[in-house]
Parts: structure tokens; sequence; C-alpha cells
């Protein structure tokens, strides 16, 4: 994949974006809440794969990104890697369906060469890093990368509370971005909902991933779309 197609990830979506994360959905009906979702103006469906290794718990593997490419043929995949030695399943995950596929800079020592399978494997990178990991350790991937995935929790589990120093990194990010003269995009993980995508998006966040505030609503189409008006005031704020 060439830099100028990478660079057409930012026009393929209007931001901010919210993303539905399927880790809360309930997968008895699956697709019935993915078009939920895409009815309140979700395009972008974030799937988050645990190992039990590298994060605290086991979610789902290639064929749930498969039933979500089913459900959602023209929908954009998010694939987050929260596994160890994410470059072992990077065809196979492109093979399912996905979009984009993001790893974690902590699980991978070889991130600059896992990021380059990726874009051979005809997907866009993303790269993600904890709470307690620093900027500075994916300073140089940077020029590689169409995602940036702050985590604005500890990894493994849904419905943790936002930890608010993740929008100091999204700033940060904010300036890199125009100092290095990049075009990737910023992704907020974990702990949104309506109290707080407005502020997460006028720092900048670009997509806001959201799960249990979604898929746990009486109404997720109501809810997806309630989300999205908050994200498009805090970007409309934005200094």
């Amino acid at each position: 994949m060439t830099q100028e197609n990478r660079a057409s990830l930012t026009s393929l979506f209007d931001f901010p974006a919210i993303a539905p994360s399927i880790l809360a959905a309930d997968f008895t009906r699956l697709e019935q809440q993915l078009l939920a979702c895409t009815e309140g103006g979700a395009r972008w469906i974030h799937c988050d794969v645990m190992d039990g290794h590298f994060v605290p718990n086991i979610s789902f593997g290639p064929l749930i990104i498969e039933a979500a490419r089913r459900a959602l043929p023209d929908a954009f995949l998010d694939t987050h890697l929260m596994i160890s030695r994410p470059g072992d399943y990077i065809e196979t995950f492109a093979k399912a369906g996905s979009n984009l596929i993001t790893i974690h800079a902590e699980a991978d020592i070889h991130a600059h060469r896992t990021l380059s399978a990726i874009r051979k494997a005809g997907c866009y990178t993303g790269i993600a890093i904890n709470p307690g990991t620093s900027l500075s350790s994916i300073e140089e991937l940077l020029p590689e990368t169409d995602l940036v995935c702050i985590m604005s929790v500890n990894p493994g589990f849904g419905g943790q509370s936002f930890i608010p120093s993740a929008l100091q990194k999204v700033e940060r990010l904010v300036t890199w971005r125009r100092e290095m003269g990049l075009n990737f995009l910023i992704e907020i993980d974990g702990g949104a909902g309506l109290s707080n995508t407005e502020s997460i998006t006028q720092t900048g966040t670009d997509i806001v991933v959201a799960g249990s505030s979604i898929f746990k609503a009486d109404d997720i189409r109501s809810q997806t779309d309630a989300l999205f008006r908050k994200a498009l005031v805090g970007a409309s704020n934005r200094g």
C-alpha cells in the first residue's frame, strides 16, 4: 500500500466518527445490533480481539470478524489486536474482512515490520498504546501509521471508567501530527459515553470507540446517534 492510498483513509469518512465496539454486543443478535448501529450513523466498527495472554481476557477471533463483515458488507472494520505476537496473525485477520488492523506497541518488539505486513496484506495500519505507555515509544512509527489508538482504560475488559490523562496524549498527538506533516487518525478507546464524548472530540480525537455505552443501551440506534451528535459538538468547539 503506497503513501498515497494510505493517506486516502482520512477522506473515506467524515470525522469525528463513533466506532461501536462489538466486544459489548450480544453475539446471539450481532447482525441485528450492528444494523441498529448503522441506522444510528455508525460506519466504523471496532473489533477487539483478546488472547488471554497480552490482556487478562479472551474475546473472539477471525470468525466473528467474518460474521461482522457478512452483516455489514460496506462497513469499515477496525480490528484491534490485543494479543501477543500479532505479526503471526495478520493475514488471517485481513482475510476475515478487516479494513484496518491495529497492533499494540507493547506486544510487538518488531512493530515496524508488522505494520509493513499489515500494509502488504491490503489493510490500513494502526498502533495502540496502553495508559501507562509513553507516546515516545511510537514516535518513530508515526510515518508508517494510519491510526493511533490511545487506550483510555487498561485493556482487557469492557465497562471501565475513562482515564482523563488519555486526553493529554491526544493533544500531544495533534501537535506532532501538525509539526510532522502527517495525516494519521487519532482514536480513543475505552470508557466513552454521553458524559464525555464531547470533551474527547474537542481535544482533537477523530474516532471515539464506544462499547458498553452503545450495546447496553435500551435503544442502540438512538444511543449511537446521540453519541455522534455529542462528538460533532465537541469537534465544532476545538480551539
